[in-house]
């Protein structure tokens, strides 16, 4: 009798010892299918390491900044001129070397301004030196009217071993509703955990009235890169109020007569509850 005790209590020590070491594999297992995620940026004045330092604290990233060898000027219209010239000249200016070992990162989160249409010169030069194979990579940006739908295509075309994931993109003149956009996107793609808004879809486009022509001409007033008249609109409510989808075709411009006009664009533009019309992007 005391025989068949002793065996069946050896019994019970080694089932607890399995389960115990089973448990521990498991939380391992945990451990090392979390994806390890690096947030790299390129910023001339700023705005785009905000928006980086913000998705790296909300995900405790990693984060690394990309830094040119001869950095441009801090002025706007220099740094315009000599991007004009290396693009004319067929120049990707230099870049300090990475200090993160890529390899290690499943997820990797790229920054840029957006410049002629697309990320600027440094990131271009580090998709040309670094290897992104296998990687999943999304794209954030910050612009003057817009610029993340092209700048991904550019990205795709560039890395086409990578999984291009959707990106993030807010205008320099909106900062402020960068943080709470953020927490919005990296839950609503699987980054963070916590309810999202999920928006509603547009409405059919429909030709323009008298009242929406004023809000997008409110929206757009005193921005020289946008000369356009609306033509089409669709709408959708969104928590902060409603939202329209403009279709404009874009109008000569009486500074530069010469240039010729850049045909149809697409305009979103947000009016808050009880606050003036801001239009968020424009797609060309």
């Amino acid at each position: 009798m005391k025989n068949i005790k002793l065996l069946l209590l050896l019994a019970v020590v080694s089932l607890t010892t399995v389960s115990c070491s089973t448990k521990k594999e498991n939380s391992k297992e945990g451990e090392t299918s979390k994806p390890k995620m690096l947030v790299l940026y390129y910023s001339q004045l700023g705005n785009t390491k905000s928006v980086a330092e913000e998705i790296a604290n909300r995900l405790s990233a990693d984060m690394e900044e990309i830094v040119m060898v001869n950095p441009y000027d801090t002025a706007f219209q220099a740094t315009i001129d000599r991007c004009k010239q290396e693009r004319e000249q067929g120049i990707i200016p230099d870049i300090q070397p990475v200090r993160a070992d890529l390899a290690q990162y499943d997820i990797i989160f790229l920054g840029y301004p957006v410049w002629f249409g697309t990320y600027a010169p440094p990131v271009a030069q580090f998709l040309n030196s670094a290897d992104l194979s296998g990687k999943k990579i999304v794209p954030f940006c910050t612009f003057g009217s817009g610029g993340l739908e092209s700048s991904v295509k550019d990205l795709v075309a560039a890395e086409p071993d990578a999984e291009i994931l959707p990106g993030y993109g807010v205008r320099a003149a909106r900062l402020e509703a960068m943080p709470k956009e953020i927490d919005n996107f990296l839950k609503a793609n699987g980054f963070l955990d916590g309810e999202y808004t999920k928006l509603e879809e547009f409405s059919e486009q429909h030709e323009v009235s008298e009242s929406e022509t004023a809000i997008f001409d409110a929206a757009v007033e005193g921005y020289p890169m946008i000369h356009a008249k609306a033509k089409s609109v669709a709408v959708r409510t969104i928590p902060e109020g409603t939202e329209y989808l403009f279709t404009a075709v874009a109008l000569p411009r009486e500074d530069k007569p010469d240039m010729p006009p850049a045909g149809e664009i697409q305009v979103y533009v947000t009016v808050a509850d009880g606050s003036a019309p801001v239009f968020t992007k424009v797609i060309r």
